[in-house]
């Protein structure tokens, strides 16, 4: 399956449009990662902790669209968007949307 942000695949025309495909994901950071992120945010430097967490979450939204995608029959989804919010209470909780259109090339 091919992912990518772009909306050709060079050397390989679009045969199909399948549709919009979407995924989301919504992950929560505990206690103790918001404490450790606060204090480097007091000393300065990049949070490791919340880095991996936005990681975790891009990674999870886009095993989705691609299953979601192949459901559809696609083996391909192109022009992918991704997008980072917080959500609930004080945004104690990241959610992350990916969008793409699936297709067969």
């Amino acid at each position: 399956m091919i992912l990518t942000t772009t909306n050709t695949v060079e050397g390989s025309p679009v045969r199909d449009y399948l549709g919009i495909v979407s995924a989301e994901t919504i992950i929560g950071a505990n206690i103790f990662k918001d404490i450790f992120a606060g204090i480097r945010d007091i000393v300065g430097g990049r949070s490791g902790t919340y880095e991996r967490v936005i990681e975790e979450a891009k990674q999870t939204a886009m095993r989705e669209l691609e299953q979601r995608a192949q459901a559809m029959g696609a083996n391909a989804v192109i022009g992918i968007d991704l997008d980072f919010e917080t959500v609930g209470s004080g945004g104690s909780m990241l959610m992350v949307v990916a969008t793409g259109t699936a297709v067969r090339l």
